[in-house]
């Protein structure tokens, strides 16, 4: 997978995530791929300082990228 390709398979996944984060009043956005195994994204919204962060990060944003880019080994949030 190149990285272009790589890069488009994540956006499709923080897409298919990002209606939920809406719904909260929240929102994502794709800062940076390392080494094709580590993406970092910004929490944005009602998301930043939320108690659950963490928990929407690892089991639901990290899960879909991985569903989408099965080499990405890591999500993370930078603010």
């Amino acid at each position: 997978m190149t990285s272009e390709e790589l890069k488009s398979n994540i956006e499709k996944a923080l897409d298919e995530i990002r209606p939920f984060l809406q719904s909260d009043g929240g929102d994502i956005k794709l800062i940076s791929i390392d080494n094709d195994k580590l993406v970092k994204v910004q929490l944005e919204g009602n998301c930043v300082g939320c108690s659950v962060n963490q928990m929407t990060l690892k089991s639901g944003v990290e899960m879909t990228i991985k569903k989408h880019a099965p080499q990405i080994e890591e999500v993370i949030n930078v603010s």
